[in-house]
């Protein structure tokens, strides 16, 4: 396995391959995290009718939840660089006949995202998150006062070694850096108003909810684990 020095950014050519091999059976891998992403879907505070912007999304697992909260009348745009599983949220749509679903194939730092929304998931996606220029393409295709939501890994405090030893398996097999593990939502959180953090996993996950409000000064609190 090639290593990863920690203090290195995202690699574009090892996610796509890492998603290529994943592709197939992701849907069953990430299912014990599935209590995760219902409550970072809840955290987006969304309402009938919303736009909202589901970055890297991979194989849509978040859509049917997206939709029971914007109703038929809300729309979904979902961005995705790895072709191999959005061809699986691809096949998700055909079978579930949902309507007002986009997909863009496209990293998130260059998606040419045609709306602007009122809410943006970012849901397992250390990568994404450690890349500022995509946070600023997803940010700059926002209303002012859209919800955001980040979710997913990070280090547990240094004695919680069994809980780290999980951490790094899963970042192993599911980014291609480990930079910024500590705070995986930090970059986000600083274009951000009203953020609050909340651990899970006794430490090892997050999530992140803020406020996208360009005229007010970031701010961030921590709340008690989950």
């Amino acid at each position: 396995m090639q290593s990863r020095p920690s203090g290195h950014g995202p690699d574009r050519s090892a996610a796509l391959a890492q998603y290529r091999r994943r592709a197939e059976c992701y849907d069953l891998e990430v299912a014990p995290f599935e209590p995760l992403r219902v409550c970072a879907i809840d955290a987006l505070k969304l309402h009938e009718g919303a736009t909202v912007l589901d970055v890297g999304c991979g194989t849509g697992l978040s859509f049917a939840l997206l939709r029971q909260r914007i109703g038929p009348r809300g729309h979904i745009v979902g961005i995705e660089q790895s072709p191999d599983m959005l061809a699986k949220a691809r096949e998700r749509i055909t079978r579930e006949h949902w309507d007002h679903v986009r997909l863009l194939c496209a990293p998130a730092a260059t998606a040419a995202i045609p709306v602007r929304a009122e809410a943006a998931l970012f849901h397992l996606t250390h990568d994404i998150l450690r890349d500022d220029a995509a946070i600023a393409n997803v940010l700059s295709h926002l209303e002012s006062g859209a919800h955001v939501v980040a979710s997913g890994l990070c280090w547990a405090p240094a004695w919680m070694w069994p809980i780290n030893a999980f951490v790094l398996a899963a970042a192993w097999y599911s980014a291609s850096s480990l930079e910024g593990m500590g705070s995986a939502w930090d970059k986000l959180a600083a274009q951000l108003a009203d953020v609050v953090v909340q651990t899970a996993l006794l430490g090892g996950m997050f999530i992140a909810s803020g406020v996208y409000a360009p005229n007010r000064p970031p701010s961030i609190a921590y709340a008690a684990a989950a």
